[in-house]
């Protein structure tokens, strides 16, 4: 524009990337040299004169040199420190809560009555000893006059173990969801999850009853007390006029019968096969997935997977990202995580059969299964044969059932035996080391037998 112009020479310009200290403007703003500074009489210095002077003086001191070294070290040290701790969104109340009203068709300037924090009536009256904040809200989710919380828990672990809840729509529990098969059995499961009786207690005898002391709110002794009721342990076999006349099993005439979650697939395959690693808590952790898939949906060359213990971890904590999910958890019908999901759906394709054939998970669990039996059973194939069968489906061989495995057993040995390069390819899949001591063709055809028994629907299918 036609304003004023600079003209002239710029000595020096500093860039400092936090906020000054008064004294550091002070020396700033003092463009006499050390030289000029020093001439004058100290008492006729100005104060930045005087603290420029000073801390060219103290610069000069190897003393202060190696403190100010230590001093940024140990900043270094502790902004490293700071930045690896955890962090996680912590709310507080409003010393005043602020007024919040009903917004006319959800409009932030259209406020209608003002709304104050409570609980539904039919659930009686706000408990006078609790503040009637978040906390409060919290401490009253959990009290034993609560009639809802206990409830809704307990129908979603019958749901995991049934496959269906007592109440059937385990999302919904108002007006519009279904009515309780069984409202007496959810009354008193939910009132034994909140404090367990001692009658139930002492069924497993005293002697185990004095190593573990049910306490509230306890998932484990509900789940104990679910599993070993006759009800769960009946035979999920069925007349057809049974199957016609209850076909979702709502009267519990006989056991439950569903194919297993997705990650209860996973996991129950690295635990039979001995490569699952039980440690509790820590960060996500990211198992095998298809080569170049991330590449493909993110265009990086990130690690696709982890290496050692990471890769047999629980799948609870497979690192989860909503646009690259992990692919055979979806092909068994784990939910992407868009929504909450609370109703689990069941599905059987094509692609389940391929995964448990096929993917490098279930190749080396089949792998490392075949060793174990091969290590633990003893030479007779028989032998072999029966532990991998019980160790997949929990129960001895029929002799028609050893027959046709041994027979299978013959004809991959005979095909590896021939194929020292295709057996090689088998038991090389994955991380886990192979046995060094086992024949690589007897080997690969225990694997592929065991392989074949993950993918039973007996072994992926709770009945």
């Amino acid at each position: 524009g036609g304003g004023a112009r600079f003209h002239g020479v710029i000595d020096e310009v500093c860039i400092f990337d936090r906020v000054l200290t008064s004294d550091e403007v002070a020396i700033l703003a003092t463009a006499e040299s050390l030289a000029e500074i020093v001439a004058v009489p100290a008492h006729r210095r100005t104060l930045g004169q005087a603290l420029k002077l000073t801390a060219y003086y103290v610069q000069q001191t190897p003393r202060f040199r190696e403190a100010e070294e230590n001093l940024r070290h140990a900043r270094e040290t502790l902004e490293k420190f700071e930045a690896a701790i955890p962090t996680t969104m912590v709310m507080e109340e409003m010393p005043t809560p602020r007024p919040t009203h009903i917004l006319i068709r959800g409009e932030y300037d259209k406020k209608g009555a003002r709304v104050f924090p409570g609980i539904p009536e039919v659930f009686g009256p706000w408990p006078k000893e609790l503040p009637n904040n978040r906390l409060g809200f919290a401490q009253w989710l959990v009290r034993k006059d609560n009639p809802l919380t206990a409830r809704v828990a307990v129908n979603r672990w019958w749901q995991m173990l049934f496959g269906t809840g007592i109440v059937k729509t385990v999302e919904d529990f108002g007006a519009q969801g279904e009515w309780p098969s069984h409202p007496e059995l959810l009354d008193w499961l939910a009132a034994e999850f909140m404090e367990p009786s001692r009658e139930c207690c002492l069924e497993a005898g005293e002697e185990s009853q004095a190593k573990r002391q049910p306490t509230a709110w306890d998932i484990k002794h509900l789940l104990k007390t679910i599993v070993t009721s006759a009800t769960y342990r009946q035979t999920s076999r069925a007349t057809k006029e049974l199957i016609q006349r209850d076909p979702d099993n709502r009267l519990l005439a006989r056991g439950p019968r569903l194919r297993l979650a997705a990650d209860m697939i996973r996991d129950q395959a690295l635990y039979v096969s001995g490569l699952l690693v039980e440690k509790i808590g820590g960060p996500s952790v990211k198992p095998y997935t298809p080569p170049g898939l991330v590449k493909e949906l993110h265009g990086t060359d990130e690690d696709e997977h982890d290496h050692g213990p990471n890769l047999y971890r629980r799948s609870l904590y497979t690192y989860w990202k909503r646009t690259v999910a992990p692919p055979a958890m979806m092909n068994f019908d784990a939910a992407n995580r868009e929504t909450c999901v609370v109703r689990e759906t069941r599905t059987n394709t094509p692609l389940q059969a391929l995964n448990l054939l096929n993917d490098v998970t279930y190749v080396e669990a089949a792998r490392v299964l075949a060793q174990r039996v091969m290590v633990h059973a003893g030479p007779d194939p028989r032998d072999r044969l029966t532990l991998a069968f019980r160790l997949t489906t929990c129960r001895t061989p029929q002799p028609r059932e050893l027959d046709l495995l041994h027979d299978s057993l013959q004809r991959h040995l005979e095909h590896y035996r021939g194929h020292q390069d295709a057996a090689l390819k088998l038991v090389s899949r994955g991380e886990f080391p192979r046995h060094p001591n086992l024949d690589v063709a007897e080997l690969a055809a225990y694997a592929a037998v065991c392989n074949t028994l993950l993918n039973l629907d007996e072994v992926i299918t709770k009945e």
